[in-house]
């Protein structure tokens, strides 16, 4: 039985020495069972938590939280774990914290061996009170659970039939699950507690028939069920029921099914081949709850590849509805193909948002804010269940990137103008024109008449009237200068006109305006 087992975690940044370690030998007919394996120290708080082992192996050098902290976290919480470190040879002053620490032992990484390392676990499991691990003799089997997380990972196994006939005696195997990437972590362990109501439906659904969890990583679930020929037709309707019980506990999400197998060698490639595909391809059904290879349409061909000299080309120019149509129409073809890889889709948004915040800064826009949400958006879309999710973030983001656009076409709208303006007030004695200050400002004399009257509150004619008015009113009051010289002085040769327009603004007439200021 399991539990009679000395439980190892094993906890390291690089899947290729987990997987080493973990399948480099059969650890039950040692006395210790694997339960699991994590890529850094957060990530195994968590699984200690729910999993208890009784010794932690560990790396020092890893992201998220390093193994130094990972032990102190241990020691403070869980006293009653014992640690052994991996570490290399210029990492001692990390192994010497660890010690102090409580550490039980380390392993230099350059010198692993597995022989070693069955030792130091050996002698460590001397150590924990009341734990009798057992040293079984040559002749033990593979528990059902190790074995099937060995044929899973692709490694070839000649033990452990025995296990196979006792637990699944039906000729005929399906694989069922589901991925619950980007949801609490409640649902995986809801999914836990819903394999009685599992096992009671395949007894009712598939008399006879049998069921196992796969000792799956991360967040996939998947059952194993075995049964006989005509139970096979029953799976894709235990599948649609098998949903209605997920729905109680979490939302959308989909069920894939495998194709049937007689061959249980044949498991892990069923299940790395067929269902992890299937799962892969789930996240461009967002309206299937349950799909299987029958339900499949032809896949349509892949796009050509996202051309980023086009799109940084567009954006430097500031053609950014033509630039962003280019992601949308690009995206919209990698999600139609829905054998696009699911991590290379995700990582392209990813990209997408990393370079438009470089391009926008490199621009001289305002990105502070978009620069620290991007990492927001990132996890956004790597949690996200469905395509039409993932995309519906760069949505967001794309979003975020266009205010920002538009808040500096503001900002340089009001540079403008206030050139404008300033060269207005400067000149205005002058017989300023349009076409003159296009002439001056390198503008179509159409398109400033336009870009006046759509960024100031007046046209260009009646905020120039304004400023000669004012001006006027202003020699008016100092009472030196005549009327026709005032009209001259601020621009106007036709003293009729200039008293025309005076009177519009102001409502009297210059010489009024004078006498009523001197009273």
């Amino acid at each position: 039985m399991t539990q009679n087992y000395c439980k190892v975690l094993i906890v390291d940044d690089e899947v290729l020495i987990r997987q080493g370690i973990k399948h480099f030998m059969n650890w039950e007919q040692e006395g210790f069972h694997i339960i699991g394996e994590a890529s850094n120290g957060q990530e195994a708080l968590e699984m200690i938590g729910q999993l208890r082992p009784h010794i932690v192996l560990t790396d020092i050098v890893m992201p998220v939280m390093d193994g130094e902290e990972l032990t102190r976290q241990i020691k403070q919480h869980f006293p009653e774990i014992e640690v052994i470190v991996l570490s290399s040879f210029g990492e001692f002053d990390y192994v010497r914290s660890t010690f102090q620490s409580g550490v039980a032992d380390y392993i230099l990484k350059p010198k692993l061996d597995m022989q070693h390392l069955l030792t130091v676990l050996k002698l460590t499991a001397e150590k924990i009170p009341d734990l009798h691990a057992r040293q079984a003799s040559g002749g033990s089997e593979l528990s059902l659970d190790m074995l099937l997380e060995r044929m899973m990972s692709g490694y070839e196994v000649m033990e452990g039939s025995e296990a196979v006939a006792q637990n699944l005696p039906n000729p005929y195997f399906c694989l069922v699950g589901g991925s619950f990437k980007g949801q609490a972590e409640q649902w995986r362990s809801e999914f836990q507690t819903v394999k009685g109501r599992i096992a009671k439906l395949i007894q009712l659904r598939l008399p006879g028939g049998a069921s196992h969890m796969l000792p799956t990583e991360g967040q996939l679930a998947v059952v194993l069920i075995n049964c006989d020929r005509q139970g096979l037709a029953a799976i894709p309707g235990l599948a649609r029921e098998l949903t209605e019980v997920l729905s109680a506990e979490s939302s959308r999400v989909p069920l894939v099914v495998s194709e049937p197998f007689n061959d249980f060698t044949q498991l892990g490639v069923v299940y790395r081949e067929d269902l992890l595909k299937l799962i892969d391809y789930s996240f461009y059904f967002p309206g299937k709850p349950i799909l299987s290879r029958q339900e499949l349409p032809e896949p349509q061909h892949a796009p050509s590849a996202f051309n980023l000299n086009r799109f940084t080309e567009e954006f430097k120019r500031e053609r950014f509805d033509t630039a962003f149509q280019y992601v949308e129409d690009h995206v919209r073809e990698l999600a139609g193909c829905y054998t696009t890889d699911v991590y290379e889709f995700k990582a392209f948004l990813g990209n997408l948002v990393f370079n438009m915040t470089v391009l926008l800064s490199n621009m001289d826009y305002e990105v502070k804010e978009l620069d620290r949400s991007k990492y927001a958006y990132f996890k956004a879309i790597e949690d996200s269940r469905y395509a039409d999710d993932a995309i519906a973030k760069l949505n967001a983001f794309i979003g975020e990137a266009k205010e920002r656009i538009a808040d500096k076409a503001v900002n340089a709208g009001n540079a403008n103008m206030k050139k404008l303006l300033d060269y207005i007030d400067e000149h205005y004695a002058e017989p300023l024109s349009l076409t003159e200050m296009a002439r001056h400002f390198h503008f179509n004399p159409s398109y400033l008449s336009s870009y006046f009257s759509s960024h100031n509150s007046e046209g260009f004619v009646d905020y120039l009237h304004r400023v000669r008015t004012d001006k006027a009113a202003e020699l008016l009051r100092q009472g030196e200068a005549t009327i026709s010289e005032i009209s001259d002085r601020v621009g106007y040769s036709d003293h009729s006109y200039f008293t025309k327009v005076f009177k519009k603004l102001t409502g009297m007439s210059p010489s009024r305006y004078r006498r009523q200021y001197m009273k």
